[in-house]
């Protein structure tokens, strides 16, 4: 990160500097991000991203009439992101919509169990220099999504209070890891070695329902309210932001399950230095308030629109992060964000506006309505784990990260975000970095 913020302050120093001033931009406007990283599991990522906006004459800016996003990225042993999506209040005029369609196949997709540290994590057994190692992919499992969602709000009282509404159709496939793809062109000695890892225990152990435990169809629709009062959306000086509502799966609409959730969501963004520093919160609650959620899709965050490929935790770039992704799972569950945000310059290069944002955080959250299973009596299976080794019931309280982040942005709206978070029990991981797109909220 250091290397980074050098060459940008580098950049600084080249371009010429107007000042405060922007050039209003018309027309159509693009920012394009390769898409290079490397896992030991999961090899090369490969492929890139496209934003393309859509201003007009400028009248709006830094708003847009439309916007279009595609990512084409993969793994080369497999995991990929391949995403379309379209935003717009312009197509039909007083109403906004978002459509997404996504293919993410994940071959080690995280799993850590339910209800936080009601579920215990051994590091041992996924650290390959560890007398008791077992598998780096031990609390890993395979996961295929595809996934059409479509979100839309309108106007209820002026321009503040809106309603939003939505449907989604998402196909989930499940499986334990294939080790075969993942050991290919690896030194046996480097391989991963060929043994249950805690998703193939919870089958046996009858934890998981054999209907849920390869996946299934669920769609849903969804309802609710947003109060806005932002002064812009990539990332507001000042305003609230607001919503609730339920989102529901029915079987009669074609879902394998029947389910409902209440969330809420409120987000306040407090200038300190009007358009150069801000104070930033989210806090959110979400609760399962009847039927049977497939433990698949109580990881899933529900939202009026989507900012990133996946809305996914608690856990992660999109939750808390530095906490592994998935580490808390309930029936309900709360969680926060707080950031300070500093836009620490402003230039112009390459004829685009430019600004370069540092953030502090801390983030947090814990399960509140806990899923509710019946612990497997070890005696009745031929393992030589015990129960404590999985499961510690009563023992869940707050999880807490914090860290820092820097953000490129052009245009006001093609944000290059990068965040290094820490958790601050050993529970929950270690540290996590992420890059991707957009504030967090």
């Amino acid at each position: 990160m250091k290397k980074l913020i050098a060459f940008l302050l580098l950049i600084h120093a080249l371009v010429k500097l107007p000042g405060q001033e922007q050039n209003i931009k018309k027309g159509w406007n693009f920012g394009v991000l390769p898409a290079i990283t490397f896992s030991t599991d999961l090899g090369f990522q490969y492929g890139g991203l496209i934003d393309l906006y859509n201003y007009g004459q400028g009248d709006i800016y830094p708003d847009y009439y439309h916007k279009f996003y595609l990512e084409v990225s993969r793994f080369t042993k497999g995991s990929g992101i391949y995403r379309f999506n379209y935003d717009s209040e312009h197509l039909i005029p007083g109403i906004r919509i978002s459509t997404d369609l996504a293919y993410l196949p994940d071959e080690a997709y995280d799993f850590y169990g339910f209800n936080g540290y009601d579920a215990v994590i051994h590091k041992e057994w996924i650290d390959d220099q560890s007398d008791d190692y077992i598998s780096r992919m031990f609390y890993m499992h395979r996961r295929t999504l595809l996934r059409f969602k479509n979100d839309f709000q309108g106007k209820l009282i002026g321009n503040k209070l809106r309603w939003n509404a939505g449907f989604s159709i998402q196909n989930f496939k499940l499986s334990e890891v294939n080790l075969e793809k993942l050991n290919k062109g690896k030194k046996p000695e480097d391989q991963l070695p060929d043994v249950p890892g805690l998703y193939e225990y919870y089958i046996d152990w009858g934890i998981f329902t054999p209907e849920e435990a390869d996946g299934g169809l669920i769609n849903t629709i969804k309802a609710g309210l947003t109060y806005d009062t932002r002064d812009n959306r990539p990332n507001p000086n000042k305003g609230v932001w607001t919503e609730a509502g339920i989102e529901t799966s029915q079987k009669f609409i074609g879902s394998e399950a029947t389910f409902g959730k209440f969330y809420f969501t409120h987000r306040q963004y407090l200038p300190i230095t009007f358009d150069k520093l801000t104070f930033a919160y989210r806090l959110g609650y979400q609760q399962t308030i009847f039927g049977e959620v497939p433990f698949y899709y109580q990881s899933q965050m529900i939202v009026s629109v989507l900012l990133g490929a996946t809305s996914e935790g608690l856990g992660g770039s999109k939750s808390i992060r530095g906490l592994w992704r998935n580490r808390v799972i309930g029936d309900g569950f709360f969680y926060g964000n707080a950031e300070l945000r500093w836009k620490a310059i402003r230039f112009n290069f390459i004829n685009q506006n430019f600004y370069i944002g540092i953030n502090a955080f801390s983030d947090f959250g814990m399960v509140t309505d806990k899923i509710k299973f019946t612990v497997p009596d070890f005696s009745s299976f031929d393992v030589s784990f015990h129960t404590g080794d999985f499961f510690k019931p009563g023992e869940e309280k707050i999880h807490v990260t914090a860290g820092g982040g820097l953000r490129v942005v052009m245009n006001e709206n093609f944000i290059i975000a990068i965040d290094l978070g820490k958790a601050l029990n050993d529970q929950d991981g270690g540290m996590g970095f992420y890059m991707g797109l957009n504030y967090l909220f």
